[in-house]
């Protein structure tokens, strides 16, 4: 297959993905920031400065199952010795449909100081950072991978089970500007994926991102 990574998020933000042949494709990084692997239906997205020799040579001498070799961990650790950088998990990667209108009914106010830790903290992953907070939960929007819009959710303890974290990530899809939101989950985080599949986030894959230290 052939495109930027930004065609292929698009194209599987639409619904239309790589072929499911087994197959790996890769794709130089959109930006210094972000390098990783994308794991669709059969078939992997490396997106990496890196000569595409030397990915398939290390994917190769993985020693595993081939469809799983690109999130293997052996692949995974040589990939970041490579790049001199770092990860924190493989996360379910999910997308959804902007919504028109304004958000349902929950009280937002945008925090519009740049020294918030919140705020600080989406910035080191992300561009054009905006982060509302509600009551008892806090709700991020910015420019991740290739540009694309990603959303993330934050919900106190103490206010858990009410449907915040659902009523947030809806949001997310109003406020997007008309562009799909992708939202990132561990797959552990079993509170975090219901909340984005009630809000009608759907799985595509999985996704290892690698960040320069």
């Amino acid at each position: 297959m052939t495109g930027t990574l930004r065609d292929i998020l698009d194209a599987a933000a639409r619904g239309v993905f790589p072929p499911p042949d087994g197959g790996t494709t890769v794709v130089p990084q959109h930006a210094h920031r972000d390098a990783g692997v994308i794991a669709f239906t059969a078939h992997s997205v490396v997106f990496t400065d890196e000569g595409e020799g030397w990915v398939r040579e290390t994917l190769a001498a993985a020693d595993c199952d081939p469809l799983a070799a690109t999130m293997n961990p052996r692949f995974l650790a040589a990939f970041m010795e490579r790049t001199g950088r770092t990860t924190d998990t493989i996360d379910l990667l999910t997308v959804a449909a902007p919504l028109s209108g304004p958000p349902p009914p929950l009280r937002l106010t945008e925090l519009d100081d740049p020294g918030h830790p919140r705020v600080a903290r989406a910035r080191e992953r992300r561009d054009d950072v905006r982060v509302w907070a509600a009551d008892g939960g806090v709700l991020v929007l910015g420019r991740g991978v290739a540009g694309r819009p990603e959303a993330a959710i934050e919900v106190a303890e103490g206010v858990r089970h009410r449907g915040l974290g659902r009523a947030l990530a809806v949001a997310a899809r109003h406020l997007s500007g008309g562009e799909p939101v992708w939202a990132q989950q561990a797959a552990g985080n079993a509170r975090s994926v219901r909340a984005f599949q009630a809000a009608g986030y759907r799985p595509v894959g999985a996704e290892a991102l690698l960040i320069a230290r």
